[in-house]
Order: C-alpha cells, then sequence, then structure tokens
C-alpha cells in the first residue's frame, strides 16, 4: 500500500525540478551590445612596385699598385689608409741590378755604332772599286749585306736598351690617380715582383663617387625591359631638363640609414649568367661626405614598375593562413564577413590587392582575432595614419 503513495510524490518532485530549471532558462542575461571596431576603406592610388637588391660597393676607379719588376722593397714613402695625389712616389725597389742592365745596354748601343760606322766605311770604299771592277760583285755585295746587318744591329741594341731603361724606371711606383690607399701588402726588406711573393702591393680608390655592383634575377629583369620599353613613348614629350633626371635608386646601408644622395644606373652587362641566372648592373651614386667605402654592402632599391589604379589597404588588415590571404569585408547589415583576396606587391605598410576587393569596401582594421563571420559590429570609418607618412 505504501507504494501507491511514493508514485506520486516522485512524480511531482520531477515536474517541480522541470518547472523550476525552464525557469532558470528564462531568465538568461541577453547577448552583449556590438563592438565598436576601426574599419578603413579601400583606396585606389598609383603605386611605385620597389624592389630590393643586395649590391656590393667598390671605389669608381679601384687601381692596384703593381711590381713589375722583381726585386727588395728600399723605400715606402706613404702613410697607409691615406691620401695620395696622382704621380707621388710609393715604392721603391732596388735598382743596382736594373742600372747594370742600362750599363750593358749602353755598351752594346755603342759596339753597334762602331760597326755600322765601319760597314758604312767598307762599302763606301767598295763601291768606287765595283765600278772599274777593282773588286768583284760579290765583294760589294757582302760589304752592302754587312752595312745592311750593322743598322739592323744599331736598332737592336737601341731597343734592347730603352728595355732596360723601362725596367729601371719600373723601381719606382708612382700613384696612378688621386685617391686612398689601402693597407700594404709588402714592407721595406721584403722581396715583391715574382709569386709567391707579393706581385699587388697596394690598391688605390677614388670614392668622390662609388660603384655598386648588384644582379637582377632574369624574370626582374624581363619585368624591368618591358616597363622600360613602355616608358620611352612616355618620356618622350618631356623637356631634356626632365630626361637628364635620372637619379632614382636609392642605397639603403647596413645600419637601415639611406644614403642621402641617389644614384643611377650605369652599366647592364651583355648576357645573363647561365650558371646563377642573373645578370650583372653596374648603379652610379655620389659620395661627397666620403661615407661609402670599397668592400661595403647595401640594399639598392629601384622602381622597376608603376601600378595605376591599384586598390590598396594597410597591410595589417590581412590574415595569413598557408599562404592564402583573407579580410573581413564590412556588409550594408554592419555584420563581418570574410573574403579571400590575391595580393599584390607591398608598398610601404600597405598592401596591394589584385582580386577581391573593390575600391569603397570598408575592411576590418582592428579585432581581427575577436571576430567571425556574420557577427554584429559598431563601425567606426577611420583614415589609417602610416608610420611612413602619406602614401605618395
Amino acid at each position: 500500500m505504501k507504494i501507491h503513495y511514493r508514485v506520486p510524490l516522485i512524480l511531482a518532485v520531477f515536474l517541480g525540478s522541470t518547472i523550476s530549471f525552464t525557469s532558470c532558462e528564462d531568465k538568461a542575461p541577453p547577448p552583449p551590445p556590438p563592438q565598436e571596431l576601426k574599419v578603413v576603406e579601400v583606396i585606389q592610388d598609383s603605386v611605385p612596385v620597389i624592389r630590393e637588391f643586395v649590391g656590393e660597393i667598390k671605389g669608381i676607379f679601384d687601381i692596384p699598385v703593381r711590381a713589375r719588376v722583381e726585386g727588395w722593397v728600399e723605400k715606402m714613402t706613404f702613410e697607409e689608409g691615406g691620401e695620395v695625389k696622382k704621380d707621388q712616389l710609393l715604392y721603391e725597389i732596388d735598382d743596382e741590378q736594373y742600372q747594370q742592365e742600362v750599363a750593358g745596354a749602353l755598351s752594346q748601343v755603342a759596339e753597334a755604332k762602331t760597326q755600322l760606322s765601319k760597314a758604312e766605311s767598307d762599302l763606301k770604299r767598295y763601291k768606287p772599286l765595283a765600278e772599274i771592277n777593282a773588286v768583284s760583285q760579290s765583294d760589294l755585295d757582302a760589304a752592302q749585306a754587312a752595312y745592311d746587318a750593322s743598322i739592323a744591329g744599331l736598332e737592336a741594341a737601341n731597343a734592347h736598351l730603352r728595355h732596360a731603361q723601362i725596367s729601371l724606371g719600373y723601381c719606382r711606383m708612382y700613384a696612378p690617380i688621386d685617391g686612398i690607399i689601402g693597407k700594404t701588402e709588402a714592407r721595406v726588406g721584403e722581396f715583391v715582383g715574382k709569386n709567391p711573393n707579393p706581385v699587388i702591393l697596394n690598391t688605390i680608390s677614388r670614392i668622390d663617387s662609388v660603384r655598386v655592383e648588384f644582379f637582377l634575377t632574369e624574370s626582374d629583369y624581363l619585368t624591368l625591359a618591358r616597363y622600360t620599353i613602355q616608358k620611352l613613348d612616355s618620356v618622350a614629350a618631356q623637356s631634356t631638363e626632365e630626361k637628364s633626371k635620372k637619379n632614382t635608386l636609392q642605397l639603403v646601408l647596413s645600419d637601415g640609414t639611406v644614403h642621402p644622395q641617389k644614384g643611377f644606373l650605369d652599366f647592364v652587362d651583355r648576357g645573363v649568367n647561365p650558371q646563377t641566372g642573373s645578370l650583372l648592373l653596374q648603379a652610379i651614386f655620389p659620395n661627397t661626405q666620403g661615407i661609402l667605402r670599397p668592400g661595403q654592402f647595401g640594399r639598392i632599391q629601384a622602381n622597376i614598375q608603376t601600378l595605376y589604379d591599384a586598390k590598396i589597404i594597410p597591410q595589417k588588415c590581412l590574415l595569413e593562413l598557408q599562404g592564402q590571404f583573407s579580410v573581413y569585408v564590412v556588409t550594408d547589415s554592419n555584420t563581418v564577413a570574410a573574403r579571400s583576396v590575391v595580393v599584390g606587391p607591398t608598398f610601404k605598410d600597405y598592401r596591394v590587392i589584385n582580386e577581391g576587393l573593390k575600391p569603397g569596401d570598408k575592411v576590418l582594421l582592428e579585432g581581427l582575432q575577436k571576430v567571425r563571420s556574420g557577427m554584429p559590429i559598431v563601425p567606426k570609418l577611420t583614415e589609417y595614419e602610416s608610420q611612413y607618412g602619406s602614401i605618395d
């Protein structure tokens, strides 16, 4: 009998708990209001495509000072690392051996002159005798041959003398240009001029302007070449003064600073290196302050193309996942929607968008990790402040 009283009691407890649970659900807090987030509009502008190329800096002239004769260094008449002037004496090599060679060559010249004088006298004596048949024709021919040989002998002796004098002159080495001289490879008392001893004793560099050698990949070269050809028509109508303004390259140094003077392209090699697939180029940069030195490395920034009416957004608007890029676009109903985009080149802290957006679209600038597609927001239209200032 007691079991019949327990069933209604258990049913009553179950119904009460269900009613209580339902009432708790009805009292859940309302969702939070939409967040106010900054958004920017997609803008359209002309964007230069800037590429950087690592280059090595060299003097406008880097002239080696070479020992052209062998011998012992007797004098060094310059300060290492200092400035030298053209025709300034730099090194002297012991010249005793070469003075003796000049003396020997002088004696050979004197001997050749004596032989020539004798041969000429004999020929003059034989000619009238041959006319009266007092000597044979063969004797006259021999006298003529001896005279001609004496002339050739004198010329050979003079040539040997000039060679000896030149070698003697090489014992003194002079600066070929004005510039800065480096560290010497041989000091007083060392033997030079023949391997394994030093042959190049020093190098003089002129650095009022410098050369920067760098390499383009084959694809970059083709892009640049096509752009240059297309650009010829547009510059044809420019004045001579405008055409002369060709200093358009910038040089970024190893500490991140930009060289204050711009440079220009001076040389393009004749062909692409088949082993590296790259093309050698050379730029010239003024160096009036003497900051740049041979052996430094820098990054050349070159405008290889200009994209007209390009769609650009700040780089911080982009999300990247496994090489795929996307942005959050604000819809007309003030909700966010993820959209895939195809990106182009970078310009300052902006990114060119090739596909996926159109001018005037509003994209999320902040809070990209806090939102999801379909979430309502309160968009706050903002003008992006680039760390580089104006986009121009």
